[in-house]
């Protein structure tokens, strides 16, 4: 008999390049168990890291707030946060601009969940801009805002040293997330991982953060993102 709370997903799991910076992207079929529970979750990044290890890929981290390691749990965009205590997720999701409105600056201080489900979000028009700081960002490549205020935040707060020195002396030879679909969303923190190991062991995260839009169209980064990945949606409202 069928067992009809499992059934079949493709995700992508994301590589650090070795052979020049960048991310290289795998799709791995594994059986996706139905349900929203942290545990139901965890059944099925168990499979999906099954398959990937049957691939040859040994140690993965599963970078989300369900992973069964800590150190997946920190590093997720509702976890990682900067020297004011605010997540990468609130500090994303609030420095979105649009053409009828924001950024809304408030959503500093909601719950990362709330802040990414703000129904302002969606209301104001197509989005224009990211902006943090004071400095603009452009809304494409898709994902450089998104890796650079990630990378930003684990790199260069203080208060992230122990978590950026234990997540480089692990050696992770990919990484996943398991509530990322790529048929919904651009950024994933899976991906901004794997770059970051990548920019690392190439000595570039500084030439990354000081430069992004330069580093990225040099070493070509988002070459894969988007409308020139079939797996991405085009929908201009999910990042």
């Amino acid at each position: 008999m069928t067992n009809k709370s499992i059934g079949s997903a493709i995700r992508p799991i994301f590589i650090p390049n070795k052979e020049s910076i960048g991310v290289v992207e795998q799709d791995i079929s594994f059986d996706w168990h139905m349900g929203m529970t942290a545990a139901v979750r965890r059944r099925s990044i168990q499979s999906l890291h099954k398959n990937a290890k049957n691939k040859g890929f040994n140690n993965i981290l599963e970078a989300s707030s369900k992973s069964e390691q800590h150190i997946g749990i920190r590093l997720s965009a509702f976890f990682l946060k900067n020297e004011d205590g605010i997540p990468v997720e609130n500090l994303f999701q609030s420095s979105k601009v649009f053409k009828n409105g924001g950024p809304f600056l408030d959503l500093l201080k909601k719950m990362p969940r709330e802040a990414k489900r703000d129904e302002r979000l969606r209301q104001h028009g197509e989005m224009t801009k990211f902006l943090y700081n004071d400095r603009d960002f452009p809304l494409e490549p898709k994902s450089l805002f998104y890796d650079w205020l990630y990378m930003k935040t684990l790199f260069e707060c203080s208060n992230n040293y122990d978590l950026k020195e234990e997540f480089i002396n692990s050696n992770f030879d990919a990484f996943s997330d398991i509530e990322f679909n790529p048929k919904k969303s651009f950024s994933c923190q899976a991906r901004t991982l794997a770059l970051a190991v990548s920019l690392h062991q190439n000595e570039s995260v500084k030439d990354f953060l000081n430069h992004p839009e330069k580093i990225a169209q040099e070493f070509n980064l988002y070459a894969q993102n988007g409308k020139n990945n079939p797996n991405y949606s085009n929908q201009p409202d999910l990042f």
